[in-house]
């Protein structure tokens, strides 16, 4: 009985493609240095606490009552990325730092207040 050409073929295609992927075994995924690591993790940890801000934020919107302004507080910030993002200590600097700026991108002057500007 003759096998056909094409089934062989693939069979084959797909041996190949399965050792070359426990081979590589993510590698391509790495980063390539010690360098690009340490700045994709500045990158995640400013992001990170950039969405914390953000979550602070609408936490204190919840909280507040009708016509009272929201109270968000660098500690929120600090609090919210502990617990959320798992972080052992967050400097009150960065997560102040991270407050101004979602503080002032999503007009938060006209209905809340906050410590990080002192």
């Amino acid at each position: 009985m003759p096998y056909a050409p094409g089934g062989v073929l693939f069979i084959a295609l797909g041996l190949v493609l399965v050792v070359a992927g426990s081979l590589w075994r993510g590698r391509v995924l790495r980063p390539l240095s010690a360098k690009r690591a340490e700045v994709a993790v500045t990158r995640d940890r400013s992001r990170n606490l950039l969405r914390a801000a953000d979550m602070a934020i609408a936490e204190a919107r919840r909280q507040a009552t009708r016509g009272e302004p929201a109270i968000v507080t660098v500690g929120d910030v600090r609090r919210t990325a502990c617990r959320h993002y798992g972080y052992d200590s967050v400097g009150r600097e960065e997560a102040a730092a991270a407050l101004r700026r979602r503080f002032e991108d999503s007009g938060c002057r006209r209905d809340c207040m906050t410590d990080a500007f002192n």
